[in-house]
């Protein structure tokens, strides 16, 4: 192929993971091939065994990140042509927090024997929320004890799904498991690590998920002794100190994984990113006031800014967390396609499933078909969108979701918009905080697996949001991003890129088309969101801890059924 030069980006989603290859003159796509983890998500009986996991737990087996790598890369070079002499880059982005225990080489815990029936020893995924309890006392510790302000560049809470927290749940529950663990390490960095050989730490998911900062690095010792003092010199025994930037180069690829991979020993490796964060570049956002949205069954919301801004509920701003010399903000909804689908499931009709077979189209292309028709407000609800909790900006993963307004005459595609409304006026309840604290938003992009599965969506957004939407031309916009990366980790010189904001620009557009909200359906759903506030104010700021009465009583009873 001449002297064309290419790059592959692996992105590590939530059941599967998927590899790109493009050219890294323009993006485009040459081949792409996606391996489904074969153990999925472990949310009931930890694999091999009869032991039954507790409520919110959420496992995965990294043995299927590597059957990525084994299966995804030799099948996009195959399909493509490509000579692997010529893929001067490889680059990965990851859920997060997701995170496991190790040995000093980087041997998971859960593949020993010794181990392997140990629920702790296996990879806490991004949406395991059992560390709540951890979170609880993490936040509550740190204001009484003077470390306030570490929080509040996490909007003043830190989540069950971060680092410490989940680390903590280890010690708290398994002792023993955390005494065994040598490392413990994002995912992101453990496969980056199988790949080259060499362990290092991203300074996205230490800056987003591990409380680092780049002017002050990890919180001191002393926080983490006020919480526990087996965790005083966690970050010196179980992790490391230096963080690398995005873009960098975290090795090459020895020679076991270039056989794995089919790819040559010594192609570069970048520095391991976040499925969220890495989308940014991707989608041609290397300014402020731009949002990006990456929407699936959950959705981010990335902005760079200006300036450092403390915003409330945010997951976080980190200063090089999305691009150099910027900081970088995250918002984020916990349940958003994941929504859609437990209505689908568990809520649909059967007669909607044989109409949609009748007209040859999907359950959701009917439902979407059908609750196009209405114009906002006319089906008379309105949901909360918690049924995985808030993210953004409650961050509290106790609420659940509700539904109000239901009559004898409410139909499933009433529900399904309205489900589809309550994201929006998340994504609203966002927006419009970073706003008020100093961010401005003039645009959102957005990408992932849902805007280009359902125009009602987009249409909806834009509408409830009074923004215009645009879509990058990318659908792989995770991999492309971790893509890009693998080029600038290869530089220039290999004929790469020597930082991401030139890849953005060579490698990354918008399409023509986007979606402008419509006015008259704005005005409608400005008065049918201050009824959402109002309900997302009274059931979540502790005006009515209902949901969290109902939660915990279902939890005692199920633990009494079970005898625990």
């Amino acid at each position: 192929m001449g002297n064309l030069k290419y790059a592959i980006g692996v992105d590590f989603g939530t059941l599967s993971g998927r590899a790109v290859i493009v050219d890294i003159a323009d993006g485009k796509e040459l081949a792409t091939a996606v391996h489904e983890y074969s153990k999925g998500v472990i949310d009931d009986y930890l694999p091999g065994t009869e032991i039954r996991l507790e409520p919110d737990w959420a496992l995965q087996d990294p043995y299927d990140y590597l059957e990525v790598f084994k299966h995804t890369i030799p099948a996009t070079l195959e399909q493509s042509g490509v000579d692997p002499e010529d893929v001067i880059g490889i680059g990965i982005d990851f859920t997060a927090c997701t995170m496991l225990p190790t040995k000093v080489d980087g041997t998971p815990l859960c593949f020993l024997p010794d181990w392997r029936d140990h629920p702790h020893s296996w990879v806490k995924l991004w949406k395991h929320h059992a560390a709540q309890p951890e979170a609880n006392k993490l936040n509550r510790i740190a204001y009484e004890k003077g470390f306030g302000e570490i929080l509040d560049r996490y909007g003043g809470k830190i989540s069950s799904e971060w680092f410490f927290p989940k680390a903590w749940q280890i010690l708290d529950e398994a002792p023993d498991v955390y005494a065994a663990a040598d490392r413990l390490i994002e995912a992101a960095d453990w496969v980056v690590w199988q790949l080259t050989g060499v362990e290092t730490r991203n300074s996205c998911t230490a800056g987003y998920k591990a409380m680092w900062s780049k002017t002050e690095g990890f919180p001191p010792n002393e926080f983490f002794k006020a919480l526990d003092p087996s965790l005083e010199n966690i970050v010196d025994e179980k992790m490391m100190r230096e963080i690398s930037p995005l873009g960098a180069r975290a090795g090459e690829l020895t020679a076991e994984a270039a056989e794995w991979t089919g790819l040559t020993p010594g192609t570069a490796v970048a520095v391991a990113n976040v499925d969220a964060h890495v989308s940014v570049p991707a989608a041609t956002v290397t300014e402020h006031s731009r949002m990006v949205m990456i929407m699936g069954t959950s959705i981010c919301h990335m902005v760079v800014g200006e300036k450092e801004e403390i915003v409330p509920g945010m997951c976080g701003v980190v200063r090089d967390g999305i691009l150099p010399g910027l900081p970088g903000f995250e918002a984020g909804q916990s349940c958003v396609g994941d929504h859609f689908q437990w209505f689908v499931e568990n809520a649909v009709p059967a007669s909607y499933e044989k109409e949609a077979n009748e007209s040859g189209i999907s359950i959701y292309e009917l439902l979407e078909e059908k609750a196009g028709l209405q114009k906002p407000g006319e089906h008379g609800l309105l949901a909360l969108d918690w049924w995985n909790g808030n993210r953004s900006v409650l961050v509290d993963v106790d609420l659940t979701g509700m539904l109000i307004g239901a009559t004898l005459l409410t139909r499933a595609e009433d529900i399904y918009r309205a489900l589809i409304e309550a994201t929006a006026f998340g994504t609203r309840m966002i927006v419009e905080t970073f706003e008020a604290n100093g961010v401005p938003i003039k645009e959102l992009i957005a990408t992932g697996g849902l805007p280009d599965r359902n125009r009602l969506l987009m249409r909806i957004y834009s509408d409830v949001t009074g923004l215009p939407i645009y879509i990058p031309e990318a659908t792989q916009i995770g991999a492309l991003g971790s893509a890009m990366h693998g080029a600038v980790a290869a530089g220039a010189v290999a004929g790469g890129y020597d930082d991401i904001v030139e890849a953005s620009v060579n490698m990354a557009r918008l399409r023509r088309d986007h979606y402008e909200p419509n006015k008259e359906n704005k005005a409608i759903y400005d008065r049918i969101f201050a009824e959402y506030k109002l309900l997302h104010d009274y059931f979540g700021r502790g005006d009515n801890d209902v949901m969290k009465r109902l939660k915990t009583l279902k939890a005692d009873i199920l633990n009494v059924e079970e005898g625990r």
